[in-house]
């Protein structure tokens, strides 16, 4: 598999919770660990036993039609309150059961978008690709929780090449001796068959290719702990028959003969043995397997695959069909295992729920095999033969760098290397030379112990942020950002103290309060009777969307917006941000002119470029109002920071000489009060992202530092074709495989360090797309100048 994912959710149970959650992400050498949490959700049982009623139901009523045996449906002492009347069988609603499939599919993501797991999966999500071939194991013991088909969450929605299975919390490598036979040893045991057919069943096993199959039918249970003891081991165990599982969820049933039932204890010895001589997969092709998986985990068998509920034959037969083709055929056990159960929806107009029925129970301390690895246990490695040189005719290489780069183009134009680019601009940004802190602003932060009860406490009182106001208004700031909702008082026993601080708002007009949202029901005012002049909103937009979901990064500011996409109804109205008010103040206090040029905002004589739809990496952006991409300072610290206290108290921490002429913003800098955001940096405070656009605008105006800006779409395809020519032109001026590789490395060192370059001037210029185009149109050319070759020699 190329990525691992262990979802660890400890001893908890649905009716309880689960306090943690540990989401381990395995790629190469790469290990990654996340925690979080999940609520209790006492209804997805109830909700699962509603969907299993209508599934017996359904499922008895296609028994009934099918044939006259009725199969043990359900055991009287499972679930008292689950009875089914015969009268009912043949009035099963389809759609009743559609619905209810729906409502648990709903329940199931709403209830893995806890809070305490969200962060969880957005880590996934930012360190996993759509194409990414993913093994999912979930570790639990509830026996509730194994019974959900998790498949149905959206996130093996989003990713098409994933697969779940189930896992026990203790596993330990099993040792094994690897079967050295040219072909797949398979023990077939088809068990107590009344009422199924299991010769479709038999006929596929008989028909595999390179595999050995060794039948037993109906056998006792001497001859099949014989059969388990064989010194040349097996591959795969097959059961079809009968089975069940007990009333307590953990204790499986096979019927191996009309007479005999065995539970896994029963065969623990033998089945030891069969494992050790490198048993790989256990299949049982039978009803309610989960008693049955849960009982060879124990065992460290490394794979199996059992259905959750009664399965009626049509469903077992195809289900083994389809999983056993494709995985002969070369297809990963896992991505077999989708397919196969993913091809069962086909049929669930005859066979309701069929594609909710296969699992996997994964050991997740052995690999899952492939066919050929069963063949072929040590199968040798063949050198590749290369192809004789061929000097590629200039035809060829202006076809194919003409078409590579006329396909790129196309695919980012189509948003498809979007996540890609934003990655690749990232990484740039990190590499910039480092700058020093912004000596013009000065960041008054409250941390834990201003915010701790033995202190001034949270939210930080209105007689002290008054205090604070007047004290830093005596040194004569340029303008005071105050990063604080106060739309009521604080406490809200204290008018008195809050109007002073309104007044104070009103009476310095270098004052900036925060407003934030657009909608009546997530929006906060304002302070009360503030000028609207002197309010700026505080929301950040990360690429969460834009991106579908693949980083949350913080890359751009919106500088303003229209009154247009605010609703009326919003607490939250001003045009215009938190960042550019104080911006704009301090370049008024110098007599520096802010205006508009069109749609652009001037400040001094620099043009801030307005983010479009189509602007540098970005495709398809959401570009209403006037946004600014961020150039970040390449700084551990943006700004002087002190606390609140240091200016309250006169510490000597403090020098009032930092606050003359300055922007001055004032907010929490405490970890426990949640603010944080990803940027291509890492995690920084909102008030620090605020303060990295005010410091960007100012020092663009005053000191020339670059505003960041990029090229229109037609001087990017310029730069893509030209790399792809050069691809293309590698390979026909170098025939030896090790010149063509130093010049393909020279290249590509080139163009890595000409974006960077170019980004210290602030200029965003593709990466990528010119590293495809170099290295396609190379290949491209390579494999029609050997293909015309071959076919000229034939």
């Amino acid at each position: 598999m190329d990525k691992l994912v262990i979802l660890n959710l400890g001893k908890g149970s649905l009716q309880h919770g689960f306090p943690l959650v540990i989401a381990s992400l395995q790629s190469g050498e790469r290990h990654m660990q996340f925690t979080g949490s999940l609520a209790a959700a006492p209804e997805l049982v109830e909700l699962y036993r509603r969907w299993q009623l209508l599934y017996e139901l359904l499922y008895k009523a296609r028994a009934i039609k099918m044939r006259n045996f009725q199969a043990p449906l359900i055991d009287e002492d499972e679930d008292e309150d689950i009875t089914i009347d015969e009268a009912d069988v043949t009035h099963v609603s389809d759609t009743e059961f559609d619905d209810i499939c729906q409502q648990l599919q709903n329940r199931l993501d709403d209830w893995l978008d806890f809070e305490g797991f969200r962060p969880i999966e957005r880590r996934l999500r930012k360190q996993l690709h759509p194409s990414d071939e993913i093994e999912f194991i979930i570790q639990t013991e509830d026996s509730e929780l194994r019974k959900l088909p998790w498949y149905i969450w959206q996130f093996f929605q989003d990713y098409r090449l994933a697969e779940v299975s189930l896992s026990s919390l203790n596993f330990e490598p099993g040792k094994q001796a690897q079967n050295r036979a040219k072909q797949v040893r398979i023990l077939a045991v088809i068990g107590d068959s009344t009422g199924i057919d299991t010769e479709a069943d038999r006929r596929l096993l008989e028909n595999l290719t390179e595999a050995q199959t060794v039948f037993l039918v109906e056998p006792q249970r001497r001859e099949l702990d014989e059969k388990l003891w064989d010194k040349q081991g097996w591959d795969i165990l097959f059961f079809a028959g009968h089975s069940c599982t007990a009333d307590d969820s953990k204790t499986g049933h096979i019927y191996i003969n009309p007479l005999e039932t065995l539970t896994i204890p029963q065969l623990k010895n033998a089945l030891k043995r069969a494992i050790e001589q490198g048993l790989q997969l256990a299949i049982f092709n039978s009803c309610q397997g989960l008693g049955l998986a849960a009982q060879l985990a124990d065992l460290h068998i490394p794979q199996m695959i059992v259905m959750r509920e009664p399965v009626i034959d049509r469903v077992a037969q195809e289900f083994l069909k389809h999983f056993l083709t494709i995985f002969a055929d070369g297809q990963s056990f896992y991505l077999a295992m989708r397919e196969a159960r993913e091809r069962l929806q086909g049929i669930e107009s005859e066979c309701p729920g069929a594609s909710w029925l296969p699992v996997i129970f994964q050991n997740p301390a052995q690999v899952p095999p492939t066919w050929d690895s069963l063949v072929h246990p040590h199968k040798p490695t063949v050198p590749m033969q290369l192809s004789p040189a061929v000097r590629p005719k200039f035809s060829t290489l202006l076809f194919a760098s003409i078409a590579i780069a006329t396909l790129l183009i196309g695919v980012r134009w189509l948003g498809i290397l979007q996540t890609l680019e934003l990655k690749a601009f990232d990484h740039l940004m990190t590499q910039l030379p480092k700058e020093s802190a912004d000596r013009r602003i000065l960041i008054v932060g409250a941390d834990e112990e201003d915010i701790s009860s033995s202190r001034y406490g949270y939210p930080l009182p209105d007689d002290i942020l008054a205090k604070l106001l007047n004290k830093l208004q005596s040194y004569q700031p340029s303008v005071i950002g105050i990063d604080i909702f106060r739309d009521q008082p604080v406490p809200k026993n204290a008018p008195n103290s809050y109007q002073a601080l309104v007044v104070q708002m009103e009476e310095n007009q270098n004052l900036v309060a925060v407003c934030a949202g657009t909608s009546l029901e997530t929006s906060i005012a304002p302070p009360p009777k503030i000028s609207p002049q002197q309010v700026g909103f505080v929301d950040l937009y990360d690429d969460w969307q834009q991106t579908k979901r693949q980083d949350d990064i913080v890359r751009r500011y919106l500088l303003s917006r229209s009154a247009n996409p605010i609703s009326k109804a919003s607490r939250c109205t001003t045009p215009y941000s938190f960042g550019w008010q104080l911006a704009y103040r301090y370049l008024s206090a110098k007599d520096i002119p802010v205006e508009t040029i069109g749609k652009d905002w001037k400040f001094g004589s620099i043009v801030t470029k307005r983010l479009q739809s189509r602007s540098g990496g970005y495709q398809n952006l959401d570009a209403k109002g006037n946004q600014l991409l961020i150039n970040y300072r390449n700084t551990l610290q943006i700004a002087q920071q002190v606390t609140v206290r240091d200016v309250l108290d006169d510490s000597e921490y403090f020098n009032p000489a930092w606050v003359k002429d300055r922007v001055i913003l004032i907010g929490v800098t405490a970890e426990s009060v949640p603010d944080i955001h990803d940027t291509p940096y890492g995690e920084i405070r909102g008030l620090f992202i605020h303060a990295h656009a005010v410091s960007q605008i100012i020092s663009a105006v005053e000191e020339n530092r670059p505003l960041l800006w990029w090229l229109p779409q037609w001087g990017d395809s310029i730069l893509i074709f030209f790399w792809s020519f050069t691809g293309g032109g590698i390979v026909c001026l170098w025939q030896n495989p090790l010149p063509r590789g130093l010049a393909v490395s020279i290249c590509l060192i080139v163009l890595y360090g000409g974006c960077w370059f170019v980004l210290t001037k602030g200029g965003w210029i593709p990466l990528i797309p010119s590293v495809l185009a170099l290295v396609f149109t190379g290949f491209v050319v390579v494999f029609f100048s050997r293909y015309a070759f071959a076919t000229k020699s034939n």
